[in-house]
């Protein structure tokens, strides 16, 4: 495909492109929750001490600690001829572990937050591993 206007060809990045989007809207959610206790709590500078807020704020924050990295990972894996179904497999991980870390703080549940973590973690070392199994240089 190319582009008429720079004379590129373009490279589609479909599975990359689709977690790229969910993590997005997820973190939009996340930082809309934020807003929303803000308000409620009237708070627009620090957490004020309420633990609500403390929670959602954390979860937005994690998780933009972690998804840029993990979607970056997830391109290179693509760019790079990546199995679809692997990065399907990855970019599918990362949302959910990213929700089930979110929900956990959100509500206080330690039981669904270490999941999301831990499963977080193992994808910040599988997809590192995964593209020095591709051998990108050759």
């Amino acid at each position: 495909m190319a582009n008429p206007l720079l004379g590129t060809a373009l490279v589609a990045v479909p599975v990359t492109a689709l977690y790229g989007a969910l993590s997005s809207l997820l973190l939009l959610g996340l930082g809309l929750n934020v807003s929303r206790l803000r308000g409620k709590y009237n708070t627009f500078r620090g957490d004020g001490g309420h633990a609500e807020l403390i929670g959602a704020i954390r979860a937005h924050g994690n998780s933009v600690e972690h998804v840029p990295l993990l979607l970056i990972l997830l391109l290179a894996a693509e760019l790079c001829g990546g199995s679809s179904t692997l990065l399907h497999i990855f970019g599918g991980a990362l949302v959910v572990s990213r929700i089930l870390h979110a929900v956990g703080l959100i509500k206080g549940s330690s039981a669904i937050q270490i999941p999301g973590a831990l499963s977080t973690y193992a994808l910040e070392a599988a997809l590192p591993i995964y593209l020095l199994i591709l051998r990108p240089w050759g």
